[in-house]
């Protein structure tokens, strides 16, 4: 059974409060979630384009994904296919730097201490 959509103000994995950064953690944390606002992130796409840069992702799960990345306000739907919302811009934005600093990080720990 799928678990329900996370939302603020609700309790969600890991947190009975569902503070804002829970409930983002909560969403977050899910199978592809990250993957697929990384990859919207390059611009529109149709499902089938979305599940190949997603490295073949099963239907199901990104069914689900986009479901709850809509129902949250980070991804919307046009014509021209799926793509993130401002939210989402904002989002990635924000990942993107925790990327950078994954990689100092990655740099650090194989240092001897």
């Amino acid at each position: 059974m799928a678990q329900p959509i996370p939302f603020p103000g609700q309790p969600v994995r890991g947190s009975t409060t569902g503070r804002p950064v829970m409930a983002l953690f909560d969403l977050l944390g899910r199978a592809w979630a990250m993957g697929v606002v990384w990859q919207l992130h390059e611009g529109h796409c149709t499902f089938r384009e979305l599940q190949s840069r997603c490295d073949g992702v099963s239907p199901s799960v990104l069914n689900q994904r986009l479901k709850e990345l809509r129902a949250t306000g980070l991804v919307g739907h046009d014509g021209a296919g799926f793509a993130l919302t401002p939210l989402g811009e904002e989002l990635f934005d924000h990942l993107d730097a925790l990327g950078t600093w994954s990689k100092h990080w990655a740099a650090e720990i194989t240092r001897p201490f």
